[in-house]
């Protein structure tokens, strides 16, 4: 993807939030270009809903600060929150109420004038492919659909930044490809700027022109998709062992053989970084042999983003767990209950 736009639409300057002894997001500056979908990858609890809410004004960050469209999140909150719009992580929209009764209200809340707002909700629910489902209560909605009111929902007010924060999480792999399509085709048609934040890495790599990666708090590499998987050069090799303790002595005898391997946390997982797989495959099944080490699994492919965040932190995104972040989820979930 090209981003073929550079005017910087959101600016992040030494943002920081703490909670307690937590800090949850620590420091992070980065640019996010007018047009392009910017994504913040990551585990669960690195920070990124943090990040986004201090974007769109929820939150007051304890150091540093941030515009977007131009206007200062701590000194114009106001301006921000007429330029945006937003889709929580959460669901939020009201069950009781039909598609159709929740758009309007929340298009009333913004100031629209009626007739205007009637034609942007027949407008919003065919581009969200929801028309025969607008006068159908929400709480009858599958997962996808009510994702895609939501989408609908934060375009009432036709923003210069729409924000989601993981956007497809818990959704079916076919609901996942249609709000793929629904976020390329407001980039291609509306010049969209989209800020998401996700977890899956074939999300980040299908739908982001530059992508951030975060963990515990701090951004660690930035670039495009392409950009980031370069930072691995070859093929990887994944030999997954019976135990931990058979992984650590596995790739001890590898790095003696001058191999760069790492030891995935917990997986008894070997990661080795190869020019060509084919040709190494069978040296290092030969080592694994004469080490004493029994292979459960063995497979490689080429560099991913997963791969990119196991070569710069020692650990698989895909299976990170929270632990005490997860009280920083939490603490927002009741704060935005409030």
């Amino acid at each position: 993807m090209t981003v073929m736009c550079m005017n910087e639409i959101v600016v992040s300057d030494n943002l920081t939030k703490r909670f307690g002894k937590i800090t949850a997001v620590d420091h992070i500056s980065f640019e996010v270009y007018e047009g392009e979908i910017f994504g913040f990858l990551g585990p669960n609890g690195a920070g990124k809903t943090t990040t986004i809410n201090m974007l769109i004004t929820l939150l007051r960050p304890d150091e540093g600060t941030a515009s977007v469209c131009g206007h200062d999140i701590l000194k114009e909150p106001n301006k921000v929150r007429e330029r945006i719009g937003v889709v929580f992580q959460d669901r939020t929209v009201d069950g009781y109420l039909s598609g159709w009764d929740n758009l309007k209200v929340h298009g009333l809340v913004y100031g629209i004038n009626n007739d205007a707002l009637e034609n942007k909700i027949r407008e919003l629910l065919k581009f969200v492919e929801l028309e025969e489902w607008a006068n159908v209560l929400v709480k009858y909605y599958s997962g996808g659909m009510t994702r895609r009111l939501e989408i609908a929902r934060a375009l009432l007010n036709e923003p210069e930044v729409l924000f989601l924060d993981e956007p497809t999480l818990g959704l079916d792999p076919q609901a996942r490809l249609h709000i793929w399509e629904y976020l390329l085709d407001l980039k291609r048609k509306k010049k969209m700027t989209i800020f998401l934040t996700t977890h899956y890495m074939d999300e980040a790599d299908r739908l982001c022109d530059r992508i951030a990666i975060i963990d515990h708090g701090k951004i660690i590499a930035m670039g495009s998709p392409q950009e980031l998987k370069s930072m691995i050069s070859g093929e990887i090799i994944y030999v997954r062992t019976n135990t931990p303790m058979d992984a650590l002595l596995l790739k001890q005898h590898l790095e003696k053989q001058g191999y760069s391997a790492k030891m995935l946390d917990r997986d008894g997982v070997v990661f080795v970084n190869v020019k060509r797989a084919s040709a190494e495959m069978p040296v290092i099944l030969e080592l694994a042999q004469r080490a004493g080490v029994k292979v459960a699994e063995v497979r490689y492919s080429t560099p991913t983003l997963d791969d990119v965040f196991i070569h710069l932190t020692g650990r698989s995104l895909r299976d990170e767990r929270i632990g005490s972040f997860e009280r920083i989820r939490e603490m927002m979930r009741r704060w935005r209950a409030r």
